[in-house]
């Protein structure tokens, strides 16, 4: 079928960012006395928010007072260094570029900090989304559907008319808390044998196979 609205999962979706949510997570915990974390454990530690991230990061039985001290001073530094090694995966500005031209509404809901969301996506695709939110204080993050019926609710549209799109298994109970179709991208921080095992239906290779789903062109 084709969609009306789009909403976009931002880490691992549209964005490759894991090297500088690496490069900052371990110039957070060297500036507080802690070891460094590979790519691979920074890997499996995103998609929950920076706070999560930070505290899986952290070693173990570190206490909330060190664990946010360490949390603050990755905010400090990922604000300065965001974007020094992102960039959009192969295809997503063209995919962007096309779903526009097909009349269909583009979103972004993140568990990123806000105030990075915005950043990225204004560096990253100007102009290219109807809505971005991420993270904020008082807004229950993903799954929790709140952002999402915040997009539903702002582009005037229904769940039924939209789809979410992201790469992990907090994306696919995102769509599942919105009630809403999910497609699930094999190129982000998890990959098609664990967004199978954790419950989503669809799992896409490529931007252009993205693209026909999104549009229902074969």
């Amino acid at each position: 079928m084709s969609y009306r609205l789009a909403i976009f999962d931002l880490d691992g979706t549209i964005l490759d960012t894991l090297e500088d949510l690496k490069e900052s997570t371990n110039a957070a915990l060297a500036a507080n006395g802690y070891p460094a974390r590979t790519l691979e454990e920074v890997r499996c530690f995103v998609g929950n928010g920076i706070g999560k991230l930070i505290e899986r990061a952290v070693p173990k039985g570190t206490s909330k007072e060190a664990t946010k001290k360490t949390l603050e001073s990755f905010k400090v530094h990922y604000g300065i260094h965001c974007a020094d090694h992102t960039k959009p995966y192969d295809g997503i500005i063209k995919l962007l570029e096309d779903l526009r031209k097909c009349g269909i509404q583009t979103a972004v809901v993140s568990n990123k900090a806000d105030f990075a969301v915005q950043e990225l996506c204004s560096q990253y695709f100007p102009k290219a989304f109807d809505f971005v939110v991420g993270e904020r204080e008082g807004i229950r993050r993903k799954p929790c559907p709140d952002s999402v019926f915040e997009v539903l609710k702002t582009l005037k549209k229904t769940a039924a008319e939209a789809v979410y799109i992201g790469d992990s298994d907090v994306d696919v109970d995102t769509a599942k808390e919105a009630g809403m179709d999910g497609i699930f991208v094999n190129w982000g921080f998890r990959g098609r044998e664990f967004l199978l095992e954790h419950g989503a239906k669809c799992v896409v290779d490529t931007p252009e196979e993205l693209e026909r789903l999104l549009t229902g062109k074969a």
